[in-house]
């Protein structure tokens, strides 16, 4: 069965990349793209370039809002990542009150017009807590009410081998007249990776003539405050001279001028940029080039980014990582093949 996937607020290509590349090392079981939507449009130029290059027509640069899905080709498989600002820790966790917050119905009335055999929706780990878990409650409740059997769990990345701590809410549905159940993977195959934020940057050596790798440039007292930061320091928790300190009140965001601590995974690479909240390297006082953002987030270095230097920043940091989504399509794929594979209980605990 070769499922033909359509994705919604399809981000620059993680979701994309993960499910055309999933290979359980059988032909008859694969995943094609069909179409694609997003609201942004460098992040729909990067997803043509490095997803449909033969097919640009299939990607709908448009906001979900306004936009005609009676244009789109049917499909059997469905992904959203419904975008997460107000659900996001970090955020103003305005949940289903805010902008974005009711954007996942249009997921929903995908899954209700295409009718597909099955489909994966992702969202960031506040999503439990926004509303005090009646956001989330809710969430399920309408896409089981779709038609669909659902299996929700918070994917822990870094335990897959990723280079990256990031925690995501993963729901995985399929249809209810498919007699097939959904196991989440265990990460107990990935243990022994070397998933160190280190590894990742300098194994093997970025090309010097590698995409998106352009250098940062810091102000001279950025460049004297992380002198004084060890690796795995922020602003706050260094010892800095009085001159070189925030004079930041209310909230102290462990990631300001955060270094690497290049033993460890990386810490949640995300789309912001200012105000010090760059992931910044373990040794060298400047902030990551937007390839050594993208190799923490496992896109291979012949993925290209469109777009200026603070849109291909964003575009990173909102994308799901690569090898992190290849890992949850291939046991979709041997769930429908009936391949035996390690399993965990589903969870959405820390």
């Amino acid at each position: 069965m070769i499922f033909h996937l359509g994705e919604l607020f399809c981000g620059p290509g993680g979701i994309g990349w993960g499910a055309t590349h999933a290979d359980i090392n059988d032909p008859e079981y694969g995943i094609v793209h069909e179409w694609a939507n997003d609201y942004d449009e460098d992040t729909c130029e990067t997803y043509r370039h490095n997803i449909c290059p033969d097919d640009p027509d299939s990607v709908y640069h448009g906001d979900i809002r306004t936009f005609d899905m009676d244009q789109l080709d049917p499909i059997d498989a469905l992904a959203f990542g419904f975008p997460c600002n107000d659900y996001s820790v970090v955020g103003e966790q305005k949940g289903m009150d805010g902008t974005f917050g009711p954007l996942y119905t249009y997921g929903v009335k995908a899954l209700k017009k295409f009718r597909p055999q099955w489909f994966l929706a992702e969202n960031v780990g506040g999503l439990r807590s926004a509303n005090e878990g009646k956001a989330l409650k809710k969430i399920l409740s309408e896409l089981e009410g779709a038609g669909y059997k659902i299996t929700p769990h918070l994917y822990k990345f870094e335990e897959y081998g990723i280079p990256q701590a990031r925690h995501r809410l993963i729901i995985i549905g399929i249809r209810n007249d498919i007699d097939i159940e959904f196991k989440v993977p265990s990460p107990a195959p990935y243990a022994g990776i070397d998933n160190t934020c280190r590894n990742a940057i300098e194994n093997p050596p970025i090309p010097a003539d590698a995409f998106n790798n352009e250098p940062t440039r810091q102000s001279k007292q950025v460049v004297e405050r992380l002198k004084h930061i060890l690796p795995g320091q922020n602003a706050f928790t260094a010892d800095l001279p009085d001159e070189l300190k925030l004079n930041i009140k209310g909230a102290k965001i462990s990631q300001i001028y955060k270094r690497l601590d290049p033993d460890k995974p990386s810490y949640t690479v995300t789309g912001s940029g200012g105000g010090g909240t760059h992931i910044y390297h373990w040794e060298e006082p400047r902030a990551l080039t937007n390839r050594e953002r993208a190799r923490l987030q496992t896109f291979p270095d012949d993925f290209e980014f469109l777009g200026s230097k603070e849109s291909v920043r964003k575009q990173i940091g909102m994308a799901v990582p690569c090898r992190g989504a290849k890992i949850i399509f291939e046991a979709l794929l041997k769930c429908f093949a009936g391949i035996e594979y390690e399993s965990v209980e589903a969870s959405i605990n820390e």
